[in-house]
């Protein structure tokens, strides 16, 4: 049987930064596995119909520290320097601008295809890469856990973390339980090509089947973009979402027109589209004997906010500060320290996007003037707009700074 002293089960986004963070912030050996081939010759450019995701400020500055360049031909990012959040029909709307706040930008949007091609660890004596196999049974030990392969293949491990995005078949069997409840929408995702420049604007703007974002993107590869390209995530309840995209291009371009406005111009392309039913899921408890959920299989976010990823990413910045010269990486004393940490953050993230889905998400109208005056206020008073967008960047109250 093989060993080694940590097995990540995901090789997504977050998978890989942590095993990147562990190889370059402790000793440890690290083993990680995945059911996809993953293989950094295979990725290329990414083109218009590449799913983004936005980085908050935070998560750009540890990728950053990490070695992770978020500027490069094979992985270009649009940064987010102003956002105009706005509640469709109604008087209610906020500027933010990252520079009256010290930040060159609020975050950064990037193609998560090209993401993946800067957060796979290199080939090194410490690191293994098992990939096309899933795991099928792991039983826990006191001093380790034994994992078995599809591949038939057996590995006992020091700490077992799963970052598969709540999909690993033996969480169960491990003692996590997971609960969700349904928002009753769905998120539409596409890229789109408008007819004037983005000049690095994101939106935010309710309407009354649900949040509507709008993040600048560059849709060609590096050196192509036109600077027109966004990318949309159009929340819908579920049923309307699947006539929106059973609609021809022409009509969803229409239907979204009226929905974004013309502050950017007409839509003159709309690219692939992709729809996600949308739920808070929660894992009862991150940390199990000599076992760890982080990212989506800790907690599935409304994308309201763009919060999800980024907590999942701290989730990580937190576990790997935690495993610093640590022998055993799968200790209680350890794993406890880090369930504690990560308690205060998880708490204030997921209240904060649940809760914008209770408030903007309906037209009851005591709640439209509560919100509306809320956007208000939040536009002339600086204290309450500082609050928000240290949350929202990752430097929240809750939140310590990553250490490399």
């Amino acid at each position: 049987m093989d060993t080694t002293d940590i097995l990540i089960v995901g090789g997504g986004a977050v998978g890989c930064t942590l095993a990147t963070g562990l190889l370059q912030s402790t000793d440890l050996t690290v083993t990680l596995v995945d059911a996809n081939a993953l293989q950094q010759d295979s990725l290329s450019t990414p083109g218009f119909d590449a799913r983004v995701i936005a980085l908050a400020k935070r998560t750009v500055n540890a990728l950053s520290d990490m070695g992770v360049n978020l500027n490069t031909h094979m992985c270009p990012s649009t940064p987010i320097e102003h956002i105009v959040v706005s509640d469709r029909g109604f008087l209610g709307k906020t500027h933010l601008h990252a520079y009256e706040h010290q930040l060159d930008s609020f975050g950064r949007v990037v193609s998560i295809q090209a993401l993946g091609t800067q957060l796979l660890p290199e080939p090194q004596p410490r690191f293994h890469l098992i990939d096309n196999v899933t795991v099928t049974d792991a039983t826990q030990t006191n001093t380790s856990v034994a994992v078995t392969l599809s591949n038939g293949k057996q590995i006992c491990t020091k700490l077992l973390v799963l970052a598969d995005g709540g999909r690993s078949p033996v969480s169960a069997n491990l003692g996590f339980s997971r609960t969700q409840r349904d928002y009753g929408q769905t998120a539409i995702i596409t890229n789109i090509q408008m007819s004037q420049p983005h000049n690095n604007w994101a939106h935010e703007r309710f309407t009354e089947h649900g949040p509507l974002a709008l993040l600048p993107f560059a849709t060609g590869p590096a050196g192509d973009d036109s600077g027109t390209g966004f990318s949309v995530v159009w929340t819908l309840p579920h049923d309307d979402a699947q006539q929106a995209c059973e609609w021809e291009e022409g009509e969803f371009a229409t239907q979204l027109q009226q929905a974004i406005g013309f502050r950017h111009g007409h839509i003159v392309k709309v690219g692939e589209r992709y729809a996600y039913p949308l739920s808070l899921q929660q894992t009862d408890d991150c940390v199990r004997h000599r076992t760890v959920v982080v990212g989506n299989g800790a907690q599935a976010l409304h994308p309201i906010a763009g919060q999800g990823f980024n907590l999942g990413l701290r989730d990580v910045m937190d576990l790997v500060s935690a495993l610093k010269s640590q022998p055993d990486p799968g200790a209680f004393a350890v794993l406890n320290g880090y369930r504690q940490q990560r308690q205060a953050d998880k708490a204030a993230t997921i209240g904060l996007t649940d809760g914008l889905v209770t408030v903007f998400s309906n037209h009851h109208w005591p709640m439209v003037v509560g919100r509306n005056l809320g956007l208000l206020v939040m536009e002339y008073c600086d204290a309450m707009a500082g609050q928000f967008v240290r949350q929202t960047t990752g430097f929240g109250p809750a939140t310590r700074p990553f250490q490399n």
